[in-house]
């Protein structure tokens, strides 16, 4: 096997996996507050792949051409309207059946899903959508008598999502509103009664999420270029898969259950099927799930008596 080969498959997966890893953040930290699995975020992830389009088709139209004045527009657009259906999402499908059962909520976020994914469908169409290439280049490494290359785009791709990771983390460990979350975490009972408004707080969980998948898809959007309806449902489900396999509620673990699963996509696709590249993902899912049942970095669930 040619290292050059493997090595290039590997910074394709990082690239791939911080994608997963940025979308899984929403996930686990929904589950992490509130023990639940927002089905629907996959498709907010999508929402923001037509809105960006939408911003460059504008911007475009209007006579912009500097790339980095339309990507900031466009990520300034994208998070805005993104958290605005992350907080709309929380406010009319899970909060009135925050005392119902358990699976009430998952039956709504399956809902919500179904109806942003006919909403997008009927107002934009059911065809592949696409964007043009803006952002073009680059950065060549010479290994022996072959090669590997990073796009700028890739580039992009893993650094903001490690800063978005690491900003999180802050967040989370050193301020007021992360305080706050880790209360309502372990004891929302509790946590109302020390005056912490934990409705706020689970909002504000919900607009964090959705701001991070806005990032993805406005990424992803600029790497791949084209996207239609149903995207959502995929990337979802295997960020999803990403936040189980790094320990559901840690925000460290999602990215390293995204990177770990962007990584063994990358290589089995390259190296051995293509076909069955997502069959040897969710197997490694499984197989880690037998020795590990709460996840890589997860902590295992303590009942209380």
């Amino acid at each position: 096997m040619d290292f050059s080969i493997f090595l290039q498959q590997l910074i394709n997966g990082l690239a791939l996996g911080s994608v997963y890893g940025l979308i899984a953040i929403g996930y686990t930290m929904v589950y992490g507050i509130i023990g639940m699995i927002n089905f629907a975020h996959g498709d907010v992830y999508m929402i923001s792949a037509y809105v960006t389009a939408i911003v460059i088709a504008l911007l475009t139209f209007f006579g912009f051409e500097s790339f980095p004045l339309i990507l900031l527009a466009t990520l300034i657009f994208t998070l805005l309207i993104n958290c605005t259906y992350g907080w709309c999402i929380e406010r009319l499908a899970y909060r009135p059946l925050r005392q119902s059962t358990r699976l009430a909520p998952l039956i709504s976020a399956i809902g919500v899903s179904l109806v942003l994914q006919n909403y997008v469908q009927l107002s934009q169409g059911a065809r592949h959508q696409g964007v043009p290439t803006l952002f073009s280049g680059t950065v060549r490494i010479d290994i022996a008598h072959s090669f590997i290359q990073v796009s700028y785009t890739q580039l992009l791709i893993i650094i903001v999502a490690l800063t978005g990771m690491l900003a999180l983390t802050w967040l989370i460990h050193k301020t007021r509103l992360g305080r706050e979350c880790r209360a309502t975490q372990q004891d929302r009972k509790m946590a109302t009664l020390l005056g912490i408004n934990t409705d706020r707080v689970i909002s504000t969980v919900f607009v964090i999420g959705a701001a991070m998948a806005a990032l993805a898809g406005t990424l992803v959007t600029l790497n791949y270029g084209t996207f239609d309806f149903y995207i959502g449902f995929i990337i979802g489900i295997k960020a999803f898969t990403a936040a189980v396999l790094g320990g559901i509620g840690s925000l460290p673990g999602a990215m390293l259950g995204g990177i770990l699963l962007g990584m063994s996509e990358s290589l089995f696709s390259g190296l051995v099927n293509t076909d069955y590249k997502d069959v040897f993902a969710f197997s490694l899912l499984v197989f880690i799930m037998i020795f590990r049942p709460s996840g890589l970095l997860g902590r295992p669930a303590v009942e209380k008596v």
